[in-house]
């Protein structure tokens, strides 16, 4: 009787069915990285490579116009992943780099960090990662271990075509945690490319969510977290031909004349203030009137295959935006589009190109400098350096039932940080981010949610931003950033009025110099930050070694 009781009381509290169907569903989180792409390598960020589906998806969200990264691949993802800075999450370095009496530099996610897929799967989410991992699977930190319930994913990415000339670790693709080949017919069929290749993959796991059915009995299938990690546009740069030849030619204009393209279309949709000059091009870099016909058409070559792969990444949340409507899942999925750190210049100034066809499965190309300084229009420096041009990229958040109408196609100036992405995350599912994590304290995070700026109200930034990265450091507050190359000299810029560094007032302002020095200082103290013991590099990125020193892992 007692038992009947409490049943009937339970029946007259619960609300009524017609309610509960009403209750809104949870937000998707669809989360696309791409890999070395810079600030100004979309249409509605200044370039000319035509990205229409990004350009809709920008136009129908809100563009941040000053979004920051870490300047480099396994940082980038550590902080996007755990809201922490990557050496609070163990990932001081690539995951390449294990040193055992470090404080943040472990090669693999720490224990006290936890991943959003963590997160979001402790709160009834479905969670998916395709793509580049790139975060210590071989140090004991794959994905599959640390929150996706369903992956198709490469170690380090460089993965493009299912038969190519590549190194051993990047030959293989991992479904759900098994190791196989490439050019197995489980991966995909055909010639594929990787970028559609993993598109299917999304789209499959987006299905397997909305077949799995929550408790509730409501008839939704469960709210996902897929997490889409694009190796494209990294080196080797690869592509299919038929995309390559679409932009053959197209760039003898050369980067002299195409940056100020860049530049005047910034200014014009309001990416850029019209009062910061563009960046000067490097002593490296040759004027493009300089070369011969033959180096230009060299050049040439090589932009085209990374237009290429521009192109086929748009491609991609093309059909990702189409899938998503034909399920009539697009307005309830937050979409979140960004780059894990600027153009990258490895290769210096001539960049390289081996192998034939350039961008076919056997070649082996890097865009360089030259094209670099493209990218990154108008800003200065490039991937490796916490000067604009490393750490600034954009950022695309589309979600039509969470962001206001009136809001669609407005651009965002306030600060922020891939940090800021957990706590985002957890805002919009009501998922709550642990103090403890399998029986591990976790830090806590360091990020604070977006969501007020996609509304367009204030974020109240309390903290700085901070980096580190091989030596280089920077942290930004307010209209102030303070930024060094490693064992060079301190600068210091007002962002607000010279956003592209060129004038540095470090001598002007002493005390807020001196402030924000410490204040750099007294963070690094206390967030795992090691002394960085490599050599220096170059202004494309190169180790200057001494003779018969070895090269870090």
């Amino acid at each position: 009787m007692k038992q009947l009781l409490l049943m009937l009381a339970a029946l007259a509290l619960a609300p009524p069915a017609e309610l509960r169907a009403a209750e809104p569903a949870r937000p998707n989180i669809l989360l696309i990285l791409v890999d070395d792409m810079g600030f100004s390598d979309l249409g509605c960020y200044g370039s000319e490579i035509p990205t229409p589906n990004l350009d809709k998806l920008a136009g129908g969200g809100v563009r941040f116009t000053q979004f920051y990264n870490t300047a480099r691949c396994s940082t980038s993802r550590a902080a996007l992943m755990t809201g922490l800075y990557p050496h609070q999450a163990g990932m001081g370095f690539l995951d390449g780099l294990c040193k055992p009496d470090s404080k943040g530099t472990h090669g693999r996610l720490h224990d006290r960090c936890v991943t959003m897929a963590e997160v979001l799967g402790s709160a009834g989410y479905h969670t998916s990662i395709v793509g580049k991992w790139h975060l210590g699977q071989q140090n004991g930190t794959p994905p599959w271990e640390r929150g996706f319930q369903r992956t198709a994913t490469t170690q380090f990415g460089e993965l493009y075509f299912p038969k190519e000339k590549s190194r051993e670790a990047c030959k293989w693709v991992y479904l759900d945690g098994r190791k196989v080949p490439a050019d197995s017919p489980e991966v995909g069929t055909g010639d594929w490319y990787a970028t559609s290749m993993f598109t299917d993959w999304a789209l499959k796991f987006v299905d397997d969510a909305q077949a799995q059915h929550p408790s509730t009995g409501s008839g939704r299938g469960k709210p996902f977290f897929l997490y889409f990690a694009h190796g494209a546009p990294h080196f080797p740069l690869k592509a299919p031909a038929e995309v390559i030849a679409k932009y053959r030619g197209k760039y003898k204009a050369g980067w002299d004349k195409l940056r100020e393209v860049r530049h005047a279309k910034q200014v014009e949709l309001g990416i850029v203030d019209p009062k910061w000059p563009l960046a000067p091009r490097p002593a490296d870099v040759a004027a493009w009137d300089s070369l011969s016909a033959a180096e230009q058409d060299r050049f040439d070559n090589i932009m085209a295959v990374y237009a290429a792969m521009i192109d086929c990444i748009d491609q991609s949340v093309g059909r990702m935006v189409a899938g998503l409507k034909e399920r009539g899942l697009l307005d309830n999925t937050l979409i979140l589009f960004m780059s894990d750190n600027g153009g990258n210049a490895e290769g210096g100034p001539r960049g390289i190109t081996e192998g034939e066809p350039l961008g076919g499965p056997d070649s082996r190309v890097f865009l360089g400098m030259s094209w670099a300084t493209l990218n990154n229009t108008p800003l200065r420096r490039y991937k490796h350096f916490t000067h604009e041009g490393g750490v600034s990229t954009p950022l695309i958040a589309h979600w039509p039932a969470g962001i206001p109408a009136a809001r669609n196609g407005k651009l965002e100036p306030q600060p922020g940080h891939l940090i800021d992405i957990m706590a985002t995350a957890c805002e919009v599912t009501g998922a709550l981010y642990p103090a403890e994590f399998k029986g591990h304290r976790i830090l806590p995070r360091e990020g604070l949610s977006l969501v007020p700026a996609f509304k367009g109200e204030p974020l109240h930034r309390v903290k700085p931003i901070f980096w580190e990265h091989e030596g280089n450091r920077a942290i930004r507050c307010g209209p102030w950033k303070a930024v060094m190359k490693f064992k060079g000299e301190w600068e210091l810029f007002n962002i607000v009025e010279d956003r592209t560094e060129q004038h540095n007032v470090i001598a002007k302002f002493p005390a807020m110099s001196q402030h924000l020095i410490q204040q750099w200082t007294d963070w690094a103290a206390t967030s795992f930050v090691d002394d960085w013991e490599g050599f220096i590099r170059n202004d494309w990125g190169e180790e200057i070694r001494p003779a018969g020193a070895k090269k870090k892992k």
